[in-house]
């Protein structure tokens, strides 16, 4: 298993992941088009684990600025093929986000997950990680 910085070229897997770990279902051309943007911004950085040339998972880190605390990263999301599961593909990703919070001298990184996610929470509390609170999450979409 090897990491590397995600390129747009990877979007057909990172779109595979997207529907298949997280149930999000998202058009391929626009997955494509996002990714293009994000990868653009210095703000962020999404990094693939990949074996035998197949893209296994990613983790996209962003940064996260707030009037109440130090710098941090944030992820905004990780991702592991369930069947890379258990051979420490996600906590290699956790540990390249986390180089580039130090890099970048950051005082840490974040995680939000949702409240169904037990087996992931288990996972983050094993990788250092504390549950500092239970939150809601709400959002507003607008008609296009």
């Amino acid at each position: 298993m090897q990491i590397r910085e995600c390129s747009v070229d990877d979007y057909e897997r990172i779109h595979y992941l997207n529907e298949n770990a997280f149930g999000y279902e998202y058009d391929l051309s626009k997955t494509k088009l996002r990714l293009a943007e994000i990868l653009a911004r210095k703000t962020d950085k999404i990094f693939v684990a990949f074996v035998d040339n197949i893209i296994v998972g990613y983790i996209h880190g962003s940064d996260y600025e707030c009037t109440y605390s130090d710098s941090l990263k944030s992820i905004m999301a990780i991702a592991v093929d369930d069947n890379y599961r258990n051979r420490g593909i996600g906590r290699a990703l956790l540990n390249a986000v986390e180089s580039w919070a130090k890099e970048c001298g950051c005082c840490g990184v974040r995680l939000v997950s949702g409240m169904n996610r037990t087996g992931a929470h288990e996972f983050y509390l094993k990788c250092g990680y504390t549950n500092r609170k239970v939150q809601k999450n709400f959002i507003k979409l607008f008609d296009n």
